[in-house]
């Protein structure tokens, strides 16, 4: 099999696996839909960070290690879980101050300003929720090798495919996030917002819930 030759097959597989609903897509709508594109840069990017740090552990024999391990595959799923749940848990408490303090009468039009700290604490976030995924190991167990050629380093060409990965994804989870960030006004007026944070926060929970409960 040659590398080039099996390249379309990988874009449209990264393609409908970013695709795919889940706590990412999830944590990328809910963060563009608050915070707009640019509030939205750095869950992309710490999400994208953290996958691409699995597909290097996978093609370095780790990623397989961790999915043999009895004991760090549910680590993984209880951290994975516990972030999740409180991630929902904080959009539940956003949604209930929010309709205590009565912020229906002031209509919020701009995004808030990033600053760096909430930058790095949304690029921690992305970061966990990837790397807290005992799944990932799996998949990239099972993904990689299938369009890496016998005759080509496994680790070397491993990383060049998953900055293609990243890349692609990255393209693709702004797009969607520019999309959600051009209503944004819409989506941060408080009676909006406020239904928005409660749906979110049942989202993460009810994902948070399944990785909880989930086998291998």
């Amino acid at each position: 099999m040659d590398l080039l030759s099996s390249l379309p097959a990988f874009v449209v597989a990264v393609v409908l696996i970013s695709a795919s609903p889940g706590p990412a897509m999830a944590l990328i709508l809910r963060r563009a839909a608050v915070r707009g594109l640019s509030g939205a840069v750095p869950t992309v990017l710490g999400l994208e960070a953290g996958l691409y740090v699995w597909a290097l552990c996978a093609a370095a024999g780790l990623a397989a290690l961790v999915a043999a391990s009895e004991v760090a595959f549910v680590v993984l799923r209880v951290v994975g879980a516990v972030f999740l749940l409180y991630l929902g848990v904080k959009a539940w408490r956003s949604a209930w101050r929010s309709r205590r303090t009565g912020a229906a009468a002031q209509p919020e039009e701009e995004p808030p300003v990033v600053s760096a700290r909430s930058w790095w604490k949304a690029f921690g976030e992305g970061a966990v929720v990837m790397l807290a995924n005992p799944k990932a190991a799996a998949f990239m167990i099972a993904f990689y090798p299938q369009f890496v050629p016998h005759d080509r380093p496994l680790l070397a060409t491993t990383a060049l495919l998953a900055l293609l990965q990243v890349a692609l994804e990255t393209v693709l989870y702004l797009s969607l996030a520019a999309v959600v960030g051009r209503a944004g006004a819409w989506f941060r007026r408080p009676v909006v917002r406020r239904r928005l944070d409660a749906v979110s926060g049942t989202v993460l929970v009810a994902l948070g819930l399944r990785v909880a409960v989930e086998s291998r």
